[in-house]
């Protein structure tokens, strides 16, 4: 049985420890919920399902948006642009790839990362006329 990468984040978020715990900004009706962890917390087959490189120096950067004003909170299409920087000031454009699996919408980057490096993240994310934030935070890297 395949499992989808919405479950195997899904797991990471519950198995890992704080320092890849999800996090979660609230922004008017929406909640915008993300996580930086390595990559080499998916397994082979589901990096390779979604073309995500799989490595000890790869992370990979994963949001999504939920509408708190509606039941159920649906997922929302955004449009979502980032930059990451490590403490010497190198800079990454993020490349945030929309995946839909039923009803949940998410995006995911992948961001390259050195041992014991913390990367600081600015994300833009813009739904229409009802959202647009940015949302900003760091992340310890190890490799394993």
């Amino acid at each position: 049985m395949v499992r989808s990468l919405t479950t195997m984040l899904m797991l990471c978020f519950c198995l890992s420890s704080n320092a890849f715990a999800e996090q979660k900004e609230k922004v008017g009706n929406y909640d915008i919920h993300y996580v930086a962890l390595s990559s080499t917390f998916l397994t082979p087959s589901i990096a390779k399902s979604y073309g995500i490189k799989r490595s000890s120096y790869t992370g990979i950067i994963n949001i999504a948006v939920l509408d708190t004003s509606v039941k159920g909170n649906p997922a929302v299409p955004v449009e979502i642009s980032g930059v990451a920087n490590n403490l010497l000031d190198a800079r990454v454009d993020l490349k945030f790839r929309e995946i839909r699996e039923g009803d949940s919408i998410y995006y995911i980057a992948e961001v390259p990362y050195r041992d014991d490096q913390e990367i600081n993240f600015k994300i833009a994310v813009k739904y229409g006329k009802k959202l647009n934030t940015i949302l900003k935070f760091k992340q310890k890297f190890y490799v394993e």
